[in-house]
């Protein structure tokens, strides 16, 4: 199994019960939040070296970005003076802002542009 496979296989059990459309979008998202994370390691680190670290924080980015782009929510304000547009209710970014900040808290350690403390 690739690390992309693995990665989607974590995401899809934390997703649920996900549609075609959302389980092919979710596969994608999942290839390129690996990939994305892979390019952040400190240099001499693989994602093996953390490998369940780094599969939890690419589904969890993942899982993000699939809340952010779900067509689910539906428009709840319009304006046209100044031009005003909602979606939804905000609880889709609010899970999405929860959802990236755990899987950088998760990656923190091992990532070249991050900031954590090791321990003293």
């Amino acid at each position: 199994m690739t690390l992309a496979e693995q990665v989607f296989a974590q995401a899809a059990l934390l997703a649920g019960e996900l549609d075609e459309h959302q389980t092919q979008l979710l596969k994608m998202l999942c290839s390129a939040c690996a990939a994305s994370l892979t390019a952040r390691l400190r240099e001499g680190l693989t994602p093996e070296d953390c490998k369940a670290d780094f599969i939890a924080a690419a589904s969890l980015f993942a899982l993000a970005n699939l809340n952010g782009v779900d067509e689910s929510g539906q428009v709840s304000e319009f304006r046209a003076g100044d031009l005003t547009v909602r979606r939804g209710d905000g609880t889709q970014d609010a899970a999405s802002r929860c959802l990236r900040r755990q899987a950088e808290l998760m990656i923190a350690p091992y990532i070249r542009d991050g900031f954590t403390f090791r321990g003293i």
